[in-house]
């Protein structure tokens, strides 16, 4: 297969391609809602995925997730979509099932790209013992790749973004950056190991995490992916009524992410996330510039942020050796979200 420079085909990639969450806010408080006891969890509180219960023990989650590309590598790029899109169902505490492709490719393209972005996608749909049942394609000029993913939990396990309480730990299970490098990357001013550990973070499953998490007494969990940590931040604090403390200092960010944000590799989504999220934002400290702008950096299958309580936190760091601290929960102040430091 010939050289394919798949970034070079879209204006944005990856989840820094999704509408602005201020956009979405505004149509969904328009949407429709129709009642159905049986539906435990749905878009109102903006949560990673939906569910139905079937049975007293038995709940569908469902999800879905498709984006541009943000690497040039189709195989890489299949793949990344493909954990991506499960790492809703394990947001939710469920079991990844079985699934179905979307796919917009131009029909003139090279094929041979399109093979190896839907096997790379398979085959990281069969580490997470995920079924492909099928899938729809469209032609178009822009590529994109995901899937619709179906899962299965208890009804009395699922965990929300609602659920957070005063006193808990914040955990969260990877590094931030994969905007600003996918972006660095699109301008070719990214350095080839800091693109390796991008690619490398967006295809860890999150599946350890979460298998992890549901040995602890977890009050809410999310997966940080395109409204970036602030956005998603902002989603569980206000959907849990309490304020989120956020440690800058603690963040731990991807290799060349600093350096790529202070030389303004910034997406459009990362903008679009810092004019909807930052005015629920108390900075209590000066906060490097790369930094803050890092916050809003829309992740592509990021990590999930995990609030339980704070005596268990140092079990589940235990079990997870790439997951860190990066604050605390507190009683509802004037914002939702507080940046402080250890200083």
């Amino acid at each position: 297969m010939g050289q394919v420079n798949l970034t070079a085909l879209v204006k944005a990639g990856g989840c820094a391609s999704k509408l602005s969450p201020g956009i979405l806010d505004r149509v969904l408080k328009q949407a429709p809602r129709f009642a159905d006891r049986n539906v435990l969890v749905g878009f109102d509180t903006a949560d990673d995925a939906g569910v139905y219960r079937l049975t007293d023990e038995l709940a569908l989650v469902q999800t879905v997730d498709f984006f541009t590309p943000m690497v040039d590598d189709p195989y890489a790029f299949g793949a990344i979509a493909a954990t991506n899109a499960i790492s809703d169902i394990y947001a939710m505490g469920g079991r990844p099932i079985c699934g179905v492709s979307i796919v917009a490719y131009p029909a003139k393209g090279d094929l041979d790209a399109l093979t190896a972005i839907m096997r790379g996608g398979a085959e990281k749909m069969r580490e997470a013992g995920c079924a492909v049942l099928g899938g729809h394609s469209v032609n178009d000029d822009e590529p994109k790749f995901g899937y619709a993913v179906s899962g299965l939990i208890h009804p009395d396990r699922i965990k929300t973004n609602t659920g957070a309480q005063p006193g808990d730990a914040l955990v969260f299970t990877k590094r931030i950056g994969t905007g600003v490098i996918c972006t660095a990357l699109k301008r070719g001013t990214a350095d080839p190991g800091h693109v390796a550990a991008a690619v490398e973070s967006m295809t860890t499953l999150n599946r350890a995490a979460c298998e992890a998490m549901l040995d602890y007494d977890v009050h809410a969990c999310t997966d940080v992916t395109g409204f970036g940590l602030i956005g998603h931040a902002r989603e569980m604090a206000l959907g849990s009524d309490v304020t989120l403390a956020i440690n800058v200092d603690a963040i731990r960010f991807l290799p060349g992410a600093r350096d790529y944000a202070r030389q303004g590799a910034v997406p459009g989504g990362l903008k679009n996330n810092y004019e909807f999220a930052s005015c629920v934002v108390e900075k209590t400290c000066e906060i490097p510039s790369e930094i803050e702008t890092l916050l809003y950096d829309p992740q592509t299958a990021g990590g999930l942020l995990i609030s339980l309580p704070d005596a268990q936190a140092g079990l589940l760091l235990a079990r997870i050796p790439e997951a860190y601290r990066i604050g605390r929960v507190l009683e509802r102040q004037a914002k939702p979200l507080r940046l402080i430091t250890d200083n």
